[in-house]
């Protein structure tokens, strides 16, 4: 497994519910916007939208965003833990082709998922999708 591979999924309540799912990739946080959830079945699709990369603190807040700044709203942590790579790449290289695929060991959520970028109007649209690792076309 390769150094820094941690990931948190915080439950946001913004202007509306949503959930930030970050991935430890090159020594910040690579972050997506998911506003359903995240993925609890095999071959189910979230959309994922790419926003700014955080701090590797961020993986530990917990709190308010006060009125008047980005994000403004509760920000709570729904899981954290570890993943591990599934592609013989680096992890930035698999970010930079959007083409990621991981098993999360967190507390509640544990499995196979792939983030794929898709070319959607909005330009940072991803799949989070829950995959079956002994299809081996998922990976």
């Amino acid at each position: 497994m390769e150094e820094g591979n941690i990931f948190v999924i915080q439950k946001h309540y913004s202007k509306k519910l949503h959930y930030d799912f970050r991935l430890e990739i090159s020594g910040v946080l690579k972050s997506w916007a998911i506003p359903k959830g995240i993925p609890s079945r095999i071959g189910e699709k979230k959309l994922a939208i790419s926003v700014e990369d955080h701090e590797l603190s961020y993986a530990n807040f917990e709190g308010i965003i006060p009125e008047g700044n980005y994000g403004a709203g509760k920000v709570e942590i729904y899981d954290k833990g570890v993943y591990e790579n599934l592609k013989k790449e680096s992890m930035k290289k698999c970010f930079e082709k959007g083409d990621i695929k991981i098993i999360l060991k967190g507390e509640k959520i544990k499995g196979s998922y792939s983030l794929i970028k898709v070319n959607f109007k909005e330009k940072n649209s991803w799949l989070l999708i829950k995959i079956n690792l002994s299809d081996k076309q998922n990976i």
